[in-house]
């Protein structure tokens, strides 16, 4: 397996391009597409194994500073695809059997521009740095926006209107480093990309990945069916992660929240590691190692 050396790299657009290449090299039952770009045309990427017509979509890195679950992502892809290569169990699961029935899409990173931001500076935002700067101050550790000072997770269209008054109401009004929703639900081509992504493909349900607290979120609106919340349960307990429910602007415009509503079929948040965003870069095996069961959990159920 490949991903211990991506462990002690933040995982920008470069160490993403070498992991997903020798994930590609190694693995030849693995595709990539490119289901969009950024604000600034870096490539939104989806990673794809097992059966098309059955899929459970796993999404991480909708914030900037929450790149910590796209390491987490590349290293299930990676150990998924060596189980299956090899013929081997994952957690006493023969994982080639599962993956015959049902495949996994994998989105590392939503929002790729964010990423950089975080990881680089203001200069990683092309022709927005100037606006990137004026907001941040020149301080992008907690950025967690896209480059165009949008939160992703704000940009769905769920709720949008409500969630867009309370963030007026709050004082944010315009561009921001978190929690400005945009002009209108799906302004952005990040968000845009996941949604069409969406809409075109079979999925049965999906997992948005972000951080911290160790809690699922799992019901939105009207939508709270007994289906869903055993699924939360069962996945909560695979980790032991506590089930919980967002509050505030944590409520609405996010991919979950969109996901429910629009399919009326299971979706869920999963707020991995404790502390404080950015989780420390160490951290990411130990959340892995936790989580890992979860991960194949989702898969199955």
């Amino acid at each position: 397996m490949l991903l211990s050396s991506l462990t002690d790299r933040k995982p920008d657009r470069k160490v993403r391009e070498e992991a997903i290449g020798h994930l590609l090299l190694q693995y030849g039952f693995l595709s990539r597409d490119t289901i969009g770009e950024s604000r600034c045309s870096r490539p939104i990427d989806l990673l794809y194994v097992g059966n098309r017509k059955n899929q459970v979509l796993y999404a991480a890195a909708f914030h900037g500073m929450e790149w910590i679950t796209t390491i987490l992502m590349l290293r299930f892809v990676d150990e998924l695809c060596h189980a299956v290569q090899n013929g081997e169990s994952m957690c006493g699961v023969r994982v080639g059997t599962i993956l015959n029935r049902r495949g996994l899409a994998v989105v590392p990173c939503v929002n790729p521009d964010g990423v950089e931001i975080q990881i680089h500076g203001c200069e990683s935002a092309g022709r927005y740095q100037e606006m990137v700067r004026d907001i941040s101050g020149g301080d992008t550790i907690h950025w967690q926006s896209n480059a165009s000072g949008v939160d992703i997770n704000h940009n769905f269209n769920a709720g949008w209107e409500e969630l867009h008054e309370q963030e007026q109401n709050s004082g944010i009004t315009g561009p921001s480093m978190t929690r400005y929703g945009g002009e209108y639900p799906e302004s952005e081509p990040e968000s845009r990309s996941l949604a069409s992504y969406c809409r075109t493909g079979n999925i049965a349900h999906a997992l948005a990945f972000h951080s911290q607290g160790e809690e699922i979120y799992w019901d939105y609106g009207r939508y709270r069916t007994e289906e869903a919340c055993k699924m939360a349960k069962a996945l909560a307990c695979s980790c032991s992660y506590k089930v919980s429910r967002p509050e505030g602007l944590a409520v609405g415009g996010g991919f979950k929240d969109w996901f429910v509503e629009r399919f009326q079929r299971p979706a869920f948040t999963i707020e991995v590691g404790k502390g404080t965003n950015p989780l420390p870069l160490e951290e990411s095996r130990n959340i892995y190692l936790k989580l890992k069961e979860m991960l194949l959990t989702g898969l199955i159920l």
